[in-house]
């Protein structure tokens, strides 16, 4: 029988060979939890950010507008979905889940505690927010672990529209009268740092940025791909006419990336702690939607096991 450092060679160097990691494969247990964390928290990410946009669905201004943000919200339902199974394969069941979401255990986003005031604000979310999370879920999908990568497949295909939508709506804004150029610069004033912060903190400050990066679970440290982000984003708010609210921002031609100002940690660990803007909101929202539901979980397993039950007496009966 194999001892446990022969299993860890041989982990590391299917790891290094690019070869994915399968469900049933042997893994280290600290792998293990450290997807379970990251990909839980990436599920609870697409279902609580539902909910800054879900509140301007009845409110869009245009039936067209209102039918593409129903669209994304619902992709974004989806996209929970195919998280909570990926982790799911992990060992741990969905109810496990969403407890630790409810009761505070588990994280999500920073991003998602911040109120959504205007119209511009699906704007800024979608260009900002969605792009953030693009420039990370890229590389997600060349991830070690098997279904996680593979479900981020189709997820990046749909953010990539998301992003597309939201740069649309800042677009026509910033062309649009000037009192809507404002509520473009307003939204992109708002939404511009707490979107730096969504990449996690400076790798001098991130406790899992090593290993998982040695076990490619992430491909790239968060604060290069804060970097690729502001290197990709200032030319597109430049384009459309709208300014980045950073003093500090200018091109480095040494370097060949823009230098941008520091960001507010005590803000960003002041919103992971639970004590930013929306927090409490939030949680509440997603507690009283999930035992408001209640009633549909149950309709679904009782419907489920009466097919199983009819299937079993044909079974019989043949």
């Amino acid at each position: 029988m194999q001892n446990l450092e022969q299993l860890e060679l041989q982990f590391q160097a299917k790891i290094d060979a690019e070869i994915k990691i399968e469900p049933k494969d042997w893994m280290p247990e600290a792998y293990r939890k450290t997807l379970i964390r990251q990909i839980s928290q990436h599920a609870h990410s697409e279902i609580v950010g539902m909910l800054p946009e879900g509140n301007w669905i009845t409110r869009a201004p245009s039936l067209r507008r209102k039918a593409v943000l129903l669209a994304k919200v619902q992709d974004e339902g989806g996209h929970g979905l195919y998280l909570y199974s990926a982790a799911e394969t992990l060992g741990i069941d969905r109810d496990t889940l969403i407890n630790d979401l409810h009761s505070g255990k588990a994280k999500y986003s920073s991003i998602f505690n911040y109120p959504s005031l205007i119209w511009a604000d699906m704007g800024a979310i979608g260009w900002l927010v969605d792009g953030a999370a693009i420039m990370n879920q890229v590389m997600l999908c060349r991830t070690s672990y098997g279904p996680y990568a593979r479900a981020m497949v189709r997820i990046c295909k749909e953010e990539s529209f998301h992003q597309r939508q939201g740069y649309e709506i800042m677009l026509t804004l910033a062309q649009g009268s000037p009192e809507q150029k404002r509520m473009a610069q307003d939204a992109l004033n708002r939404w511009w740092w707490p979107s730096l912060m969504m990449f996690g903190p400076p790798d001098s400050e991130s406790t899992n940025s090593e290993s998982s990066i040695k076990w490619k679970i992430k491909r790239m440290s968060n604060d290069e791909l804060r970097q690729r982000f502001v290197d990709a984003t200032v030319p597109q708010a430049e384009l459309i006419g709208l300014k980045v609210p950073d003093k500090d921002l200018k091109w480095n031609e040494e370097r060949g990336h823009y230098d941008f100002g520091a960001l507010d940690w005590d803000e960003f660990w002041a919103v992971v702690k639970g004590n930013g803007p929306c927090n409490k909101e939030r949680l509440e929202q997603r507690v009283k939607a999930y035992e408001d539901g209640a009633w549909v979980r149950e309709a679904a397993l009782a419907h489920a096991e009466k097919k199983k039950e009819r299937a079993e007496k044909v079974g019989a009966v043949a």
